[in-house]
């Protein structure tokens, strides 16, 4: 797979930490859990999206694309990173929002993403009621287009096959790490939301041969539109690259049930995941995406889905900043 043949800009600090989680292995009596600092990508607090920005932010260049549009629920992780990526190509940001998720701690609206979006300095257009995002966004592109700039749109959470290209590019970092440290992987776990993620790593990891399997976790409590986006993007970015063949040969695997009540809200189980991971190994998860997945990890750990002599890779993809419009969910007794 070469992925030399894309346009980047360059954003990563790469490559991120492989980490043995030993206290967290120990305290669940189960597989070998290493995790994938995918939180240090850098970039205004970090986090997978970098990864895909590399590629889109690149492609936007080599477009002539004077400003980047993209969109995001108001606690976006993705628009955040989207936002500070064009800052360092140099580009103007226009960022569409909504307030879909019913979280009513006045501090979602004004803390964690989105005061950084604002910092960053992207003009914020926020969706009337009634007012989808996909409408929104035509407007503001065609509003660019009128004053005579090229735009360039970016999906929401950058997924699409240009973006899955930066985890097909973190598969082979992982492969490698795990070759240097003597580590033989035998599952990797991702968040998977609007399925970028999920499909990069499945394409890096089947294209590669590796043997690897890749397991989603839904975190929006939407399993089937989760699942087609997931595939979509599979088969675009694998047709993409030029090797279709191997990656039909991959399973496809996508863990339900630890998304309720629905995207952005988290559940109970999700609380305690965050609070075991930062009391055994000082690592902050997020209540959106990695606080979901890491407690699906622990069920399916809880449940014998792992050998004792498996190793599984959980794959942090960042959100840290959200926490701060959560911070209901947190207070002391």
């Amino acid at each position: 797979m070469d992925l030399t043949q894309f346009p980047t800009f360059p954003l990563v600090h790469r490559p991120t930490p492989l980490e043995h989680l030993v206290r967290l292995s120990a305290a669940l009596e189960g597989p070998r859990i290493y995790i994938k600092r995918d939180d240090c990508t850098g970039l205004a607090f970090g986090g997978n999206k970098t990864r895909k920005l590399e590629f889109l932010i690149g492609d936007a260049l080599e477009k002539g694309a004077a400003t980047v549009v993209s969109e995001g629920g108001m606690q976006s992780n993705h628009v955040r990173q989207t936002a500070a990526a064009a800052v360092k190509a140099g580009l103007k940001c226009e960022l569409v929002l909504d307030w879909r998720v019913p979280w009513t701690d006045p501090a979602y609206g004004v803390s964690g993403n989105i005061l950084l979006d604002r910092l960053l300095g992207a003009k914020v257009h926020l969706c009337r009621q009634q007012e989808t995002r996909e409408d929104k966004a035509y407007e503001v592109m065609a509003a660019i287009e009128a004053r005579g700039e090229t735009g360039y749109f970016i999906p929401t959470g950058g997924s699409n096959a240009v973006g899955s290209l930066g985890y097909v590019d973190c598969a082979l970092e992982i492969i490698q790490q795990a070759r240097q440290q003597n580590i033989d992987v035998d599952h990797v776990i991702v968040a998977s939301g609007s399925g970028g993620t999920q499909a990069g790593m499945m394409v890096g990891l089947a294209g590669a041969d590796s043997g690897i399997s890749c397991i989603g976790i839904d975190i929006d409590d939407d399993p089937v539109p989760v699942g087609a986006a997931v595939q979509l993007i599979v088969k675009e970015t694998a047709e993409l690259l030029g090797i279709s063949g191997r990656v039909a040969k991959a399973g496809f695997d996508l863990a339900q049930g630890y998304g309720a009540p629905e995207y952005g809200m988290p559940n109970a189980k999700t609380v305690e995941a965050i609070n075991l991971l930062a009391q055994t190994e000082a690592i902050i998860l997020d209540p959106v995406y990695t606080g979901k997945a890491m407690a699906g990890l622990i069920d399916m750990i809880a449940n014998k889905r792992f050998g004792v002599d498996e190793t599984v890779v959980f794959v942090h993809t960042g959100g840290g900043p959200g926490l701060f419009a959560y911070s209901d969910i947190f207070k002391a007794d």
